[in-house]
């Protein structure tokens, strides 16, 4: 009687730690998107200190993430359990920000407005005292820490609408899986992407005349990294959010639905580009709607305080 209760309890182990991995494995590719922005602009909101503080920055940076995953996660839990109804809203609430966040990084492109950060790095090269590095420092990473908050929740909601049907252990187990591995995986990347520079320079200083090309290309190709996981996280912001609204909106839903319909929906490159041009466009729009609503608030109120 024991062995079968003990057979019994194994096997709902095993089967509940088979729907963790399925569940985790569906959650870790709707949540790439948004763990592209996250590489990108971490890698661009810690690289500008000296060399040597480069790391440390990256380790406190990753501490605060983890700090915020452990208010995240029970409190997304807390909202499954208890108030269920809300997730989708949470969902859209942070497709939203995507979409608005993509559009400002647009707008900022084409404006070539960098002059804070600009003015942040150069402090940082130019400051004389270890009080003043140290002050310069804690400003970058609480910047950091603030932007990984909402990226946290964003990849913590998506996370938790692919398991809204399971069980509470189920989702705590497959939620806090991803949000360990999401930290772990990109600050390791973010660590290795901001000290590239140094490994490119010892590389191309060996004397080995194989690996010297090697570290020149490395030297070289650092910075195009940077600029390009930019661009992808950009671009993705945008498929995410537009994703989301497409896929929790009925209407919208409904549109994507009639325009891979007939032929098309037995071609699956054209069904896979027709569904991505209607995420990014969705994004698009709503990006746009919510970058002109904000400005337009922004400018009431200065136009109050005037």
């Amino acid at each position: 009687m024991a062995m079968t209760g003990l057979l019994a309890l194994l096997d709902d182990i095993t089967t509940l730690l088979d729907d963790v991995a399925v569940f985790s494995k569906v959650a870790a590719k709707k949540t790439a998107g948004v763990l592209g922005d996250d590489l990108a602009l971490n890698a661009e909101q810690v690289s500008g200190v000296k060399a040597d503080r480069e790391l440390p920055v990256v380790w406190a940076v990753a501490k605060g993430s983890f700090l915020n995953k452990l208010i995240l996660v029970p409190l997304a839990l807390t909202i499954s359990a208890f108030i269920p109804w809300l997730i989708q809203p949470l969902l859209m609430a942070g497709g939203l920000y995507l979409c608005f966040e993509g559009t400002e990084k647009l707008l900022h492109t084409f404006k070539d407005n960098h002059e804070e950060k600009e003015t942040l790095r150069q402090n940082i090269k130019q400051a004389k005292s270890a009080a003043e590095l140290v002050t310069l420092e804690k400003s970058k990473v609480k910047g950091a820490i603030r932007t990984d908050f909402v990226l946290s929740a964003e990849i913590i909601v998506i996370a938790l609408g692919t398991v809204a049907e399971q069980s509470l252990l189920t989702q705590a187990l497959v939620v806090s899986l991803i949000a360990f591995a999401v930290t772990v995986g990109v600050y390791l990347l973010v660590g290795l992407i901001v000290r590239l520079d140094d490994i490119g320079l010892h590389l191309n200083q060996s004397k080995n005349a194989f690996v010297q090309p090697l570290g020149l290309v490395i030297l070289k190709g650092a910075p195009m990294l940077i600029r390009l996981l930019t661009i992808v996280g950009t671009i993705a912001m945008f498929l995410v959010g537009g994703g989301i609204f497409v896929h929790g909106l009925p209407a919208l839903h409904h549109l994507a639905e009639l325009a891979i319909s007939g032929d098309i929906a037995h071609l699956p490159l054209m069904t896979s580009l027709i569904n991505t041009g209607i995420s990014f466009s969705v994004g698009l729009i709503f990006g746009g709607v919510a970058v002109g609503i904000a400005t337009l608030i922004s400018k009431r109120r200065q136009l109050k305080k005037a």
